[in-house]
């Protein structure tokens, strides 16, 4: 049932397009803030959030960051963290997965 609501949700939103450009249109509606938190020890993590757990599968997407990027993380409470100061390299993954760059800000 929770696929189907998720479905009907993107329908009301989409409102009949392919499939294609519906996820493309969702995409295009993320407001992805990217910044870097100083955890115990002096250990630096990279915080993505503002992506849209309903729209996004972000345990998928944190899979793909975490291989391309060689590095340890999780998804958890609606953001993804990774292990270490990846902040540039995450924006110039996600443009190439298809998000926007002028939805993504890096906050120094």
């Amino acid at each position: 049932m929770g696929v189907r609501k998720a479905m009907g949700e993107l329908d009301s939103l989409c409102g009949g397009l392919p499939p294609e450009l519906c996820e493309q249109l969702v995409t295009e509606q993320q407001e992805i803030k990217i910044r870097l938190e100083k955890r115990r020890f002096g250990k630096e993590v990279t915080i993505i959030d503002g992506l849209n757990e309903k729209e996004v599968n972000l345990k998928k997407l944190a899979s793909d960051l975490k291989r391309r990027l060689a590095t340890g993380g999780t998804a958890k409470d609606g953001r993804i963290e990774l292990q270490g100061d990846h902040r540039d390299r995450v924006k110039e993954i996600l443009i190439e997965m298809g998000f926007p760059e002028e939805n993504i800000t890096v906050i120094e």
